[in-house]
């Protein structure tokens, strides 16, 4: 399916780019600089909170954490079972659980920020998608419209009837379609 979505996704920039006499290189270029841009600027908006939680969320989620940790915690565990004077921290290992319930409490709500900032981002991202989706919409449908008048004006002749691709589709229409379709149903008694 990836594939033939990357197939139509090409085809489309190639027609509109055969379509504004501008080389497909150059519009996906000037695209790829506009994404990257707004990358940046989301980048350089961040807080100090924000690139220290973003830091701490990554270095807390990466493998090179899990395996030092696990790793301390074993040697940990082997120095308290084989000690043979000093057992610091005996079987039950108290300590070493109030250590990660210690580390636990304070890691969440850092790596929490971090994720609300990504999922802050991603809302912004959708809402641009969601505008070019629309202003898509809008576009084809004013497309259908000059064709079939086109169609109309040639003599060519067209499935009469079948103008429901050329009305305008409410984006509230559809969300409300959406949300009825799925709403949970009443209980059966």
């Amino acid at each position: 399916m990836d594939r033939f979505q990357n197939d139509l996704l090409q085809r489309s920039i190639e027609s509109t780019a055969e379509a504004s006499g501008t080389p497909v290189t150059e519009i996906t270029q000037r695209n790829i600089e506009a994404i990257a841009r707004m990358e940046k600027d989301a980048e350089a908006s961040r807080t100090l909170g924000e690139r220290l939680a973003d830091r701490f969320a990554a270095i807390v989620g990466s493998w090179t954490f899990i395996a030092i940790q696990s790793f301390l915690l074993l040697v940990w565990m082997v120095f308290n079972i084989l000690a043979w004077s000093y057992h610091w921290d005996p079987y039950p290992f108290i300590l070493l659980n109030l250590a990660l319930s210690f580390q636990a409490a304070f890691a969440t709500p850092v790596i929490m920020m971090s994720q609300n900032r990504q999922a802050r981002l991603a809302e912004k991202r959708n809402r641009l998608d969601l505008q070019i989706n629309l202003l898509a919409e809008q576009e084809n449908t004013e497309l259908l419209r000059m064709v079939r008048k086109l169609c109309e004006k040639a003599g060519i002749a067209s499935h009469e009837g079948n103008t429901s691709l050329e009305q305008d589709t409410p984006a509230e229409v559809v969300a409300q379609q959406i949300e009825e379709a799925n709403a949970p149903e009443p209980p059966q008694k």
